[in-house]
Order: C-alpha cells, then structure tokens, then sequence
C-alpha cells in the first residue's frame, strides 16, 4: 500500500516560496544581478558598494557595522519595550542569514553606511528584510540611505520576492517619514494592533509589495525556444 499523499495547494506554495529563498540565499553576490548600482557618486559621496554575507565579513567591518547600529540606536531601544543588550543586538548582527550592502568610500576605503538585510520567510510569503539600515551622520540626507532600499528593492524583484519588510519604531520620526513618506511604505498586514485598553505596541512592521516578474507568452516562450534551438545547431 502506498504512503503518497498529494500535497496541497498551501503546501505546495509554501514550498515553491521556500526554494525561492534558499536560491536567492545561494547567489555569492546579490548585487552582480543589479550592476549599476555598484557605485554611488551625487551630493558630494563617491562611494562604491559592496554586498557580503556575515560569514564572509571580516570582523574590523562587522564591528563598525555594530558601534555605528549602537550609537544611532540605543537611545530609541531604550525608550521601547524592548531596552538594548549589546550581546542580543551583537547576536542578531551576526546569524548566519544576515547579508550585509555596504557603502564604502572609494577616496579613503572607509565604511560610511550599510545595510542588514535576509531573504527570508515571513509566515508563508518570500520576502527581502531589513533589519538595520544606518548611515554616518556626514553622509546623510544626500540620497543614499534612499539608494541603499532601491537597490534591496530591485534585489527582491530580480530573485521574484514578494515585498520588502522593516520594523520601525513610532517615535522614530525621521524612520517614519522617511520609509513611508520618502519610500512609500506602509503599514503591513501582520503589524500588531494596538489594544483598546492596555499600552501601544512602540513599534511597527511596514512593507512595500514588489510586482512580480510578467510571466513570457506562449509566443514569446517558443521565440525563446527556437533562438536557443538555433544558437546550439
């Protein structure tokens, strides 16, 4: 007697979704899928970028990555529920899922600002997250902390992610105008909602939707077809 059980439609989704991740996890540099925005040059920066997983970072860096996350950071976790712990936030820094797009000055080779982020899952849906996006204070407000989110933008186009995901702190004015004033976020689905009788919730999840790659037509699949049968006789 067979043991098969046909999968369900949930199931299978949720399957397909996850071999999008772990393929998107799999490529050694995200950014060669976006060449372009390898470089940065307007409003007085010239920097170039660079995308690496944690487990390729060379401590120096991750360790700049950190200090600067804390002295942006902690006076707002401190004000939340959540408080700061260097360890836990260390931690966080350095799972073995976390990538890192690093903006570098090309004059002096100096870190200047970067980005945290994962090809995750989150519930049943493939998503780009952003943990941290954090700049040295000289190089803000010149468009590349705008920059840094289009490139993670294109990244969850290019590996067919369904949006783009951050948690943001509500008293964190400049983060709320800049995510959803600046960048269009808004409010996603699974952000908790505040009680009617109890404390808010301090934080919020907000996301962008990615539209998705237009599938080919059948006409264009067989021009596809032919052209590859061509080019290999």
């Amino acid at each position: 007697m067979s043991n098969y059980f046909p999968m369900s439609h949930e199931n299978a989704k949720y399957e397909a979704s996850l071999a999008k991740v772990e393929a998107a996890n799999k490529i050694p540099d995200p950014l060669d899928l976006v060449p372009p925005f390898k470089k940065f040059e307007r409003n007085g920066l010239n920097v170039r970028l660079e995308c690496k997983k944690v487990t390729n970072m060379e401590k120096e860096l991750v360790d700049w990555a950190f200090q600067l996350t804390k002295a942006n950071m902690q006076t707002l976790y401190e004000e939340s529920d959540w408080g700061w712990k260097d360890k836990d936030k260390y931690s966080e820094m350095t799972e073995e899922k976390a990538q890192y797009l690093v903006a570098v000055d090309v004059v002096t080779s100096k870190p200047v600002a970067f980005t945290h982020f994962r090809f995750d899952m989150e519930l049943d849906e493939e998503v780009v997250y952003c943990y941290e996006i954090q700049l040295e204070e000289d190089c803000r407000r010149k468009g590349l902390g705008k920059f840094l989110m289009q490139i993670l933008e294109l990244l969850a186009y290019k590996t067919e992610m369904t949006k783009v995901m951050l948690t943001t702190f509500k008293n964190n004015k400049v983060s709320q105008d800049f995510f959803k004033k600046t960048m269009k976020y808004e409010v996603d689905e699974i952000s908790p909602e505040d009680p009617l009788f109890d404390d808010a919730y301090h934080y919020e999840i907000l996301s962008k939707a990615i539209k998705p790659k237009p599938k080919p037509s059948a006409a264009e699949s067989v021009t596809a077809a032919n052209h590859q049968l061509v080019t290999a006789s």
